[in-house]
Formats: structure tokens, sequence, C-alpha cells
């Protein structure tokens, strides 16, 4: 890809917004230790970081939502100091978060200007909320009709109408999250250039992504934060992949990497095989095999397409390609025709979609398959009882009694229920989109351990993870997966997290 990079801020420009000396914790955390940020008027800074490193905590101080502990922020040269959300409005700061906040049943206009109606005595005058809109989107290059209802516009034009409101406000500071997280390479293009012209308006851009040909695309400059600290900001330009990664990781990262017992194939028939699989638009051309007794590991960023890759897989989204389970053609794949062929998925969104919080642990466990538990045809409490105390026992969860319900139990015993759905079921084939997501490190083992063992005893487990330190831990084999394509096969004592991050970043 050619350098598309504009020159960076020139150093006698407006600094929009200074953080001297920030530091916030948690219970049981530092989330920032001392962390200085400059960012001046018309530029692009990259914000990167592993999970954890204190980006959106940084994100939280400069928009007011939370006040550091100690440390000093300025907007515009005003201390923000403590003011809040509101105060912080005032000053100039503009955020677009991750997650959409539009109303989808009102208009592009209306959801420009909700919460600060142009009119007077009781009455929106809608001509010049219309006016004002236009005028917002043609500043931005955007091709959005105002009346358009924003639930009827494609993600990446909902994405674009949330620049757009941020952008009314004319913000000296704009901060976004993960713009394109949820978009194809196609659709971000459009967010892109939008970004680039509210930058060339003088606004200051926070630019927090993990897709480094967006980074380079777009951003001045980036400021890579580790364990709660700024480590370094270095010039976009002629910043390479390797050096990046060396910023994120630094000197310890050699230290998670211990190899776990590993399993290497025999060649033999594939329990999954999968050829040329397309997901549109997030997953193109992928292929790979999955054999008995192997963990392999799926390593990608926010929006590579691993979720979609999955729910596909299972059944739960419509795909192009070929899937074969131990050796046999599955025509299209179902739910239900996966779950007969065991294949069992634990899907990221544990909690919206992976338990029913007011049932039973044991009760969440057996629901998949109910053979086990019924007798002609009616399920029996004390067999569900029964079979989910055994579940119990072989996952160490912690629970009351198998009929305490899940929502009780901590996330990490909630996702060893999650997991044991499908030993009860049967499955041979796991699909684990972020197992260990939200859960402490104790559970965390004790998955890891779970998952070796159902390899070695010959189940094929595919380990989904955006956290990818930790697949050095448990995989046999690891893919990089990156803006929906695979870049990258590691075994043996190539699986490393330098070479999974470098795969599952480089432009």
């Amino acid at each position: 890809m050619s350098d598309t990079t504009a020159p960076a801020a020139a150093p006698d420009t407006e600094v929009v917004a200074r953080v001297r000396g920030a530091t916030k914790s948690y219970p049981g955390v530092t989330a920032l230790d001392g962390a200085d940020f400059e960012i001046r008027s018309g530029e692009v800074r990259a914000l990167l970081g592993r999970n954890g490193a204190g980006k959106s905590t940084l994100i939280r101080l400069l928009s007011g939502v939370e006040a550091p502990d100690a440390g000093d922020i300025e907007i515009g040269g005003t201390p923000l100091a403590g003011g809040g959300i509101r105060r912080a409005a005032e000053l100039g700061v503009g955020t677009v978060y991750q997650e959409l906040s539009l109303v989808p049943e009102l208009s592009a206009a209306e959801n420009l200007y909700l919460g600060s109606w142009p009119g007077g005595r009781g009455r929106i005058d809608y001509a010049a909320m219309r006016a004002g809109a236009e005028e917002v989107f043609a500043e931005l290059g955007v091709d959005i009709s105002p009346q358009t209802r924003v639930g009827e516009l494609p993600l990446a034009q909902q994405q674009l109408v949330e620049i757009a409101r941020a952008f009314r406000a004319r913000p000296r500071l704009l901060i976004l999250d993960e713009p394109t997280s949820a978009l194809a390479a196609a659709e971000a293009e459009t967010v892109l250039e939008a970004v680039t012209r509210v930058a060339s308006r003088g606004v200051g851009v926070v630019y927090v992504s993990h897709r480094l040909d967006e980074i380079r695309r777009v951003a001045d400059t980036v400021t890579v934060m580790r364990d709660g600290a700024v480590v370094e900001t270095v010039p976009v330009r002629g910043a390479t992949t390797a050096r990046i990664v060396s910023l994120m990781l630094g000197g310890d990262a050699g230290q998670e990497q211990a190899p776990p017992r590993r399993r290497a194939h025999a060649g033999g028939t594939p329990l999954l095989s999968v050829r040329d699989l397309s997901v549109p638009p997030k997953v193109e051309g992928v292929s790979f095999d999955l054999y008995p007794g192997e963990v392999l590991g799926l390593g990608g960023l926010m929006g590579s397409g691993r979720t979609e890759l999955l729910r596909a897989l299972a059944g739960f989204a419509p795909c192009g390609g070929t899937v074969e389970v131990d050796g046999t053609p599955v025509a299209r794949p179902t739910p239900r025709a996966m779950r007969r062929l065991g294949v069992g998925i634990t899907p990221e969104d544990r909690k919206g979609e992976g338990v029913v919080p007011l049932l039973g642990v044991s009760e969440n466990m057996v629901m998949t398959w109910f053979g086990g538990a019924s007798r002609a045809g009616t399920v029996l409490p004390s067999r569900v009882s029964s079979l989910g105390r055994d579940l119990i026992d072989r996952l160490s969860i912690k629970a009351s009694g198998p009929d305490t319900p899940i929502v009780n139990l901590s996330g990490g015993n909630q996702q060893k229920a999650v997991i044991g759905r499908w030993l009860h079921a049967g499955s041979r084939i796991l699909l684990l989109d972020e197992p260990t997501r939200g859960v402490d490190v104790e559970a965390k083992a004790q998955i890891y351990g779970i998952v070796r063992e159902l390899a070695g005893q010959g189940a094929a487990v595919l380990f989904v993870s955006s956290e990818l330190e930790e697949l050095p831990l448990v995989c046999d084999r690891v893919l990089a997966l990156r803006a929906g394509r695979l870049h990258g096969e590691f075994t043996g004592d190539d699986i490393t997290l330098d070479n999974i991050m470098a795969a599952a970043m480089a432009a």
C-alpha cells in the first residue's frame, strides 16, 4: 500500500489536550501510572496497546467520564479538574465510542441534534436541523440524506453519523474508539476519509485501533501504552511493525511464552476441514484443518472476523466455501446439523448468548441435549441435578449446588459451565470464542487445563482469543487472522507472542 500518511502537525500548533502524571487505580489494579500525553491541533494520534494497557482509562479521563486520582488534565489550556462529561464537552471534547449510541427510529438529522434541538418555545425547527445536518455532512464528505432513518443505513454510514454528531459541536479534540472494528475494509475507507477531513479542520483526533494498515493511512503519530504507562510516541512514517510490536510487548514478553505440553498430529483425517470459507463482508477465503487431539489457536484483534468465522462454522451464519466434518462434506451448515455432527460453540458474549441466567447450573449444562436426563420424553429434574452434579465435580465449578442459578456464579465458573454443556452433549469439535474473557487468573489456568484435558481425550479444539498472549500457553498450533484472512501459521517454538502479534497487526 502506498504511504498516504499526512505530515505530522507542526510543533508550534496549539496543544488541544495535555495529560500530566495521570494516575488512576481501581480495586486491585493500577490502570494508569503517571501517564503523560499531549496532542496538537490537526494531529491524528493513534493510540495502541494490549488489552489492559490503559487506553480506555486514558480516554475516560480525557472525556471527563472519570477523574484521575493524581495528575492534571488540560483541554485547550484549561484544567478539566474533574468537571465531568459536561465540562469536557464545554471545553471541546467529543468522543465516539466503539458501541453505537444512535436511535435507529430517528432520522440522521435528529440523531445529530439529539438533546440539543434547534428552535424555541417548545417547538423544534426541523428546517434548521436539516440544513445544519447537510452542512456537517458536506464538510465531512458524507453522502447521507439528513431525513433517512438511521436504522435503514448500513453500519459504516451509521458510524459516520456518530462522527458527524460529535463534529457538529466543533470540538477541539475528537476521540474515536475502534471506529472501524465492526466494518469490512471497503466500508472502513469512508470512515478514514472522514477522519482525515476532521483533522484538516484543525481538530486533534485520538484514534484507537489495532489495524496498522488504517493507522498508516490516517495517523501522523502513534502513542504506545503498556501496563498503565505511556511508553513512547513515535511518527507513523518510518515506524516498522516490529518496532511497534516491540513497544507494545516490552522486554518481559518472553516470560509469558512458556510452551505448553504440545502434541503434533500424526496426519490422517482431520475432524474439521475448512476450504475457502467466506462470510461476507468480514471473512474471505479461509482454509485450515483441525485434527483430533489438537488445540488450534486462532489469534485476531478486534474486527478481524474471528467471531463471524466461528458462528459460520457452528451454522449460525450463512457462508461460502466447503466444510467437512470427519471427512464428510456438510452441504449447508445449520446449528442443528453441526450439533448433531458433534460441533459445540461457546459464544463470545457469555452473558447474552451463553447462559440462561435464572436457570440452575445443571439446567444450563444439560439444555443442549436432554436425552440423558429424560425418560419417555419427559425431563426428570432429579436426573438433571445428578448429571449437573457430575459435571460440576469434573470441571471444579464452584457452586453451592446443581440447582443454583447460574447468574450467581463468577464469570470463570459460568464459562466452565458453558464448556460443560458440550461435554454433556458429547461434542468432538469445540469452537471456543474468547473462553477466558472476563475471568480471573485462577479461572483462566483452570480453563486452559480443561481445554488440554479435552484435547488429550481426542477432542479437536479451536481456541479463539484477542488476548494473543494466552495462545502460546495453551495451543499446539496458531493461525493469525487479520481483516478476514489468514496471515500466518505457527507451530512449535515459533508460537511466540511477537510472531502472532506481528502477523495479526501487520499492514
